[in-house]
């Protein structure tokens, strides 16, 4: 990743690491809906050395480091320390707690063949050089080692960042897109595929996972999502105007509810298995 894109998005992530934390525990069950179907693509027995890419506050390093047991390893590397501070707070007591590096996935300081898997939950969307990730991913990995990947499918099939970023665009304008566009770069996961191909992997697949979890619409389901996702244009805003907008998404989800009072989360997540 050049210079100026790393810093980019290095003040991007770190504008929005205490949302992540603040909401990680609470958005642990909703998260594991995928954790776990990603995990299973992965295979990784127990023992293996695992290397969570772009691992955030952790996950799935810290669902993986259990499935794989005290022999084996999960590093967990994020390119924002302040990322990895949350992972140190939820891997307090854990039995065998990923080890955090703080690096770049387009230049990983890690020798050739040193994992059996690699893994990166929607991450690899936000490197503008991202054959120079995959290029990393194979080179590190063993001879028949396995990387998988989340990234999100078509911005119409996941409702919930489609209804914010509509609403939040009559708010901020353009900037939502600038935040919104990377997270369906991989929508149509054609050309990541045959990217992985280039760069050395002999076996690649993609699948599409889709979850629909109704929420309540009498409580704020949207608000870590909008936290999360658009930290860098609501965190500064001020509390009085930040209170009207959340009143005022509060108010537009209500009229997308079904007749129970629910308001139907779509989910579609890409998930791409590569082999060596």
């Amino acid at each position: 990743m050049n210079r100026t894109v790393a810093i980019v998005e290095s003040q991007r992530w770190t504008q929005s690491a205490n949302a992540w934390d603040h909401w990680a525990d609470g958005m642990a069950n909703p998260a594991d809906r995928i954790n776990q179907p990603l995990l299973d693509l992965a295979g990784a027995p127990a023992g293996s050395r695992v290397l969570d890419i772009a691992a955030g506050v952790g996950e799935p390093s810290l669902t993986q480091a259990h499935r794989i047991g005290a022999d084996g390893l999960v590093v967990a590397c994020d390119l924002v320390p302040a990322m990895l501070s949350g992972l140190g707070r939820r891997a307090r007591g854990h039995p065998h707690p990923p080890h955090p590096v703080a690096a770049d996935m387009t230049i990983l300081p890690f020798a050739d063949a040193g994992f059996d898997r690699v893994l990166c939950r929607f991450g690899l969307m936000f490197v503008p050089e991202y054959e120079l990730a995959l290029a990393e991913m194979r080179r590190v990995l063993r001879s028949n080692g396995v990387a998988v990947l989340a990234v999100w499918g078509p911005r119409a099939g996941n409702s919930l960042f489609d209804r914010l970023g509509r609403l939040l665009s009559r708010e901020y304008g353009d900037r939502v897109d600038a935040l919104l566009s990377p997270l369906f770069r991989f929508a149509d996961p054609g050309n990541l595929l045959r990217q992985a191909e280039n760069a050395g992997f002999r076996h690649v697949r993609a699948e599409t996972l889709i979850l629909n979890n109704p929420a309540k619409a009498d409580h704020p389901f949207w608000l870590p999502t909008l936290e999360m996702a658009f930290s860098p244009l609501v965190a500064p805003t001020p509390p009085d105007q930040r209170a009207a907008l959340y009143a005022h998404i509060a108010a537009d989800f209500a009229t997308a509810t079904d007749e129970q009072g629910r308001f139907h989360v779509h989910m579609a997540v890409n998930l791409i298995r590569l082999q060596t």
